[in-house]
Order: structure tokens, then sequence, then C-alpha cells
């Protein structure tokens, strides 16, 4: 991530927006110290947007539609070999 000093980036906004669009995350700071920075819009939706619940994640599976076995023995307890 480039950073620019506030004053510089005031200066060259233009270059500083073209930058976040192309390069990514432009940091800005104040008297050497990190306080903002700048992104593309693509990329503040991308942080923003909401991501599915389980069940939307679930609904959207390649493996939807697939019978799987799930049957277990219906004592409380199994054998296993160690």
């Amino acid at each position: 991530m480039s950073t620019w000093q506030l004053q510089e980036a005031k200066g060259k906004f233009s270059e500083v927006v073209k930058r976040a669009l192309n390069e990514g995350p432009q940091g800005i700071t104040v008297r050497g110290e990190p306080v903002a920075v700048l992104i593309s819009r693509a990329e503040y939706a991308r942080l923003t947007h909401p991501k599915p619940g389980f069940v939307e994640f679930m609904r959207r599976s390649p493996m939807v539609g697939l019978e799987l076995d799930t049957g277990r023995p219906p004592g409380l307890t199994r054998e296993i070999a160690l």
C-alpha cells in the first residue's frame, strides 16, 4: 500500500484516486501517523457486501440434490476398532 502525507494527497488527489483504482488501497498520514485509507468503490463494495448465511451457502452448493447416506444404527453406543 502506498502512503501519502495529507498535504501531498490533497494536492495530487486525482493521482491518489487513480492509484486506488489501479494499484489498490492508498494510505494517508497526518504528522507521520496513519489516519485514513482511500479504496476504490469496487473494493468498498466487496468489503461491505454481506456474506450469505449457512443455509444460503448450502443451497448454492454444487452438491445440492445428491443423496447422502446419513443412516446410523439405532442404538445409543457403537463399536469402534482401535
